[in-house]
Formats: C-alpha cells, sequence, structure tokens
C-alpha cells in the first residue's frame, strides 16, 4: 500500500486498464496496452487509476507507469549508430541507458564527455580545456554547417550538470543525445557508406 496526494493506492489484479499507447522500455517497439496491472485509489486498488504495470503486447515485458507518469523502465531516445569505434560508441550507448532508465543528468554528462572523445578521436591533444575540443571540432569540419550552435549547446548543459546543483530534464537528454546520435552519423555511418574504389 502507498499513499498518492493523500489518498492510500494499491495494486489490484491482472485486468483491463485504460489503454495507453507507449514506447517499450525492453523491445522499443511503439505499441498500445490495455493489458495489466491498475494501481488505483483505495487500499484494494480499485477507484481512479493513477498508474499501472502495462504489459507490452509485442514482447510481454512490463512497463510500468508511476503516478507521475514516469515510465520503468524509461523510453529509449535515439538509436544505435553503424561503424562507430569501440570506445565511443561503449559511451554512447551508455548514455542512452541512462536516459532509458530516467538518468538524465548522467545522460547529458555522458554527452559532454563523448564531444571531448570525439575530438581526440578525429587526432585533437588529450589534456586540453573542454572549450578547445569544441573548437577543434567546429574549426576542422567535424561539426555539420550551423552545428556549432549545438555543439555550444552541449558544452553549456554539461557545464551546468557537472557546476550547478539543478538536475538536467528528460528535454535536455533527448536533445543532447539526439545531437550526439547525429553527430556520430555524421562522422561514422555516412562515411562508411561510400564504396571504396
Amino acid at each position: 500500500m502507498d499513499f498518492y496526494k493523500g489518498k492510500t493506492v494499491s495494486w489490484r489484479s491482472y485486468q483491463t486498464l485504460n489503454n495507453l499507447s507507449f514506447t517499450c522500455g525492453y523491445c522499443s517497439d511503439k505499441v498500445a496496452s490495455d493489458r495489466g496491472y491498475k494501481l488505483g485509489v483505495h487500499g484494494d486498488g480499485s477507484g481512479q487509476q493513477v498508474g499501472g504495470l502495462y504489459i507490452c503486447p509485442n514482447c510481454h515485458g512490463p512497463n510500468f507507469t508511476t503516478q507521475d507518469n514516469i515510465w520503468i523502465p524509461g523510453q529509449p531516445f535515439g538509436r544505435s549508430v553503424k561503424n562507430v569505434p569501440v570506445s565511443l560508441n561503449q559511451v554512447y550507448e551508455e548514455a542512452r541507458r541512462c536516459a532509458k532508465e530516467n538518468c538524465f543528468t548522467a545522460t547529458v554528462l555522458l554527452c559532454r564527455k563523448m564531444l571531448m572523445n570525439i575530438a581526440v578521436a578525429q587526432g585533437a591533444a588529450e589534456n586540453l580545456k573542454f572549450i578547445e575540443y569544441v573548437n577543434f571540432l567546429a574549426n576542422n569540419g567535424y561539426v555539420p554547417p550551423n552545428g556549432r550552435h549545438w555543439v555550444d549547446h552541449i558544452r553549456k548543459k554539461g557545464n551546468e550538470a557537472t557546476h550547478e546543483i539543478q538536475d538536467m530534464s528528460r528535454d535536455d537528454a533527448k536533445d543532447l543525445l539526439f545531437f550526439t546520435e547525429m553527430l556520430l552519423i555524421f562522422l561514422y555511418e555516412f562515411p562508411s557508406m561510400i564504396p571504396s574504389e
């Protein structure tokens, strides 16, 4: 038994729920489900539904939505990128896993780390100031046209996550992950699609 806005809430048996569309945290498919376990107001789980455990109709994975509409496991952002060097890919996939688990500050910090690692992988010296890595990427053509403001955005959000008390939001994490994905596609996936002569 738990409390939500001063009311007692608890689980109720497997049943038909309010139909919801969501991206499954297990198979990543966009699905809709009305089957699972209701988290309802009242001691026996009846009454207004304030959350629930939805069963994915594709993979049968349990996707829990809280009273505050937070999904566990979270919904993944972005996609895997082909031909990324192993060490870079490990950091990128770790950032995606953090976002999926609603660890948004960690996601932002890892995206910031990605910029430094990408710069070093492209030939920048190690142990530079972070702004020097940003400038290296922008000045050497590793950032798409009009992409400098995105690199600066990652730098600023990374600095906020590092030096300020406030946590990063879901939107912050989503924005930075999508830009990082685009940068990896630009640098590694697209060039690998051109047939070698």
